[in-house]
C-alpha cells in the first residue's frame, strides 16, 4: 500500500476540467470526450492547449518573488482559475498538461529531455563548436494510446516545437508548420562516452527535410517530481540560465484548428511567424512599452505589484 501511494500522482476535479475547456476555449464536440476517444482527442487538447496557454517566464521577472512553482493547484490557479491569461514555461505548461491528461483517464508519464544549443543563442555567436546537448533542463510527457507511446509537448515554445502527438517511432517524420518537418530518431547523442546508449532525438527541419536542426534528446524512462523539482529550480535560479535574464512569450496561432505559426516576444522584440513567413510588428525601448505590447499582442495584463518586481534586475528596459 505504501508504495501505490508513492506512485500516485495529482488529479483535478470535473469542476476544474470544465474550467479547463473553457479556458483552452475547446469546441462543444470534445467537452464529453475521454481517454477513450484516443489519439484524435489526444491531438485537439495538444493543438487548444498551445494556443490558449502560452508559454512564458515572466513569473521570474514580473513578481517581487522570482519563484516558479509546480505544484499543480498552483499552476491551475495561475494558468486557469485567475483567468488572466498567464501561461509557464516548460515545465509548468507540461506538468498542468500532464495532470489535465491523467484526470482524464490518458496513461500519462513525464520524462526529462536535453535541449541542443542548435535552437538557442548561443548558437549565433563566434566560436561556437557545434550542436551540444545541455544538461536535463527540459520537460515532455510520453503518453500511450493503443499501445503505442507518443511524445506529447506543450511546453517548448521555440521554433520546432511538435504541434501534435508523435508516434515514438524510430526514424518517423511529419509535417508541422508550413514547410516545416519534424523527426525522431533513436541514437546515441555526441557527448556519450558509452556509444551504445541511446535517448530519442527530436530534430526539425525548415525546408522541408534537407537540413535537420537537433533541437532536444529525451529519455523513455519516467521522471519523478523530485527531478523536476531539482531542474525547475536550477532553470529559474541559476546566472547562467538564459530564462533569469531574458524574458520570452510564445503565442501559438490556430487557424480552424490547425497550428500555422506563433507571435514572439524576446526582451525587446515582437515577432510574427506563419508558415514559415516571419515579420517584425513591434520593437520596444522601455517597460511601459513592453507591458503595453503583453497587453496587446498577448492578452496578458499586469499588475502594479508585477510591474514593479522587475525594476533594477537586468532584464529592466530602460
Amino acid at each position: 500500500m505504501a508504495s501505490e501511494k508513492l506512485s500516485q500522482r495529482f488529479t483535478f476535479s470535473v469542476a476544474q476540467l470544465n474550467q479547463y475547456f473553457d479556458r483552452i476555449a475547446l469546441p462543444s464536440s470534445y467537452r464529453n470526450a475521454t481517454a477513450k476517444d484516443g489519439l484524435p482527442f489526444l491531438t485537439v487538447l495538444t493543438k487548444y492547449h498551445m494556443a490558449a496557454i502560452p508559454f512564458e517566464n515572466l513569473e521570474l521577472h514580473y513578481s517581487l518573488h522570482h519563484n516558479i512553482s509546480l505544484d499543480p493547484q498552483h499552476l491551475f490557479h495561475k494558468m486557469v482559475g485567475r483567468g488572466t491569461n498567464r501561461g509557464g514555461y516548460c515545465m509548468e505548461n507540461n506538468c498542468l498538461f500532464g495532470t489535465v491528461l491523467r484526470s482524464l483517464g490518458f496513461n500519462v508519464y513525464s520524462v526529462g529531455a536535453r535541449v541542443n544549443e542548435a535552437v538557442q543563442a548561443i548558437a549565433s555567436t563566434p566560436g561556437w563548436s557545434g550542436p551540444k546537448y545541455d544538461g536535463w533542463d527540459h520537460m515532455l510527457n510520453i503518453v500511450t494510446v493503443d499501445s503505442q507511446q507518443y511524445l506529447v509537448d506543450v511546453g517548448f515554445g521555440a521554433s520546432g516545437s511538435p504541434s501534435h502527438p508523435l508516434p515514438l517511432i524510430d526514424g518517423s517524420i511529419s509535417a508541422n508548420i508550413g514547410p516545416q518537418k519534424i523527426r525522431l530518431l533513436r541514437q546515441c547523442i555526441p557527448q556519450h562516452t558509452d556509444r551504445t546508449q541511446q535517448l530519442w532525438c527530436f530534430d526539425h527541419s525548415n525546408d522541408g527535410g534537407l537540413i535537420w536542426t537537433p533541437t532536444y534528446a529525451f529519455t523513455d524512462i519516467e521522471f519523478l517530481p523530485e527531478d523536476f523539482a531539482i531542474m525547475n529550480y536550477w532553470t529559474s535560479t541559476h546566472p547562467t540560465s538564459w530564462f533569469t535574464y531574458n524574458i520570452v512569450v510564445v503565442k501559438t496561432l490556430l487557424e480552424d484548428g490547425e497550428v500555422v505559426g506563433h507571435v514572439t516576444l524576446f526582451q525587446q522584440e515582437v515577432k510574427r511567424r506563419i508558415r514559415g513567413r516571419s515579420e517584425i510588428l513591434d520593437t520596444l525601448s522601455s517597460e511601459e512599452e513592453r507591458v503595453r505590447a503583453l497587453s496587446q499582442w498577448f492578452g496578458i495584463t499586469l499588475t502594479e505589484e508585477e510591474i514593479s518586481g522587475i525594476r533594477g534586475m537586468s532584464s529592466e528596459l530602460t
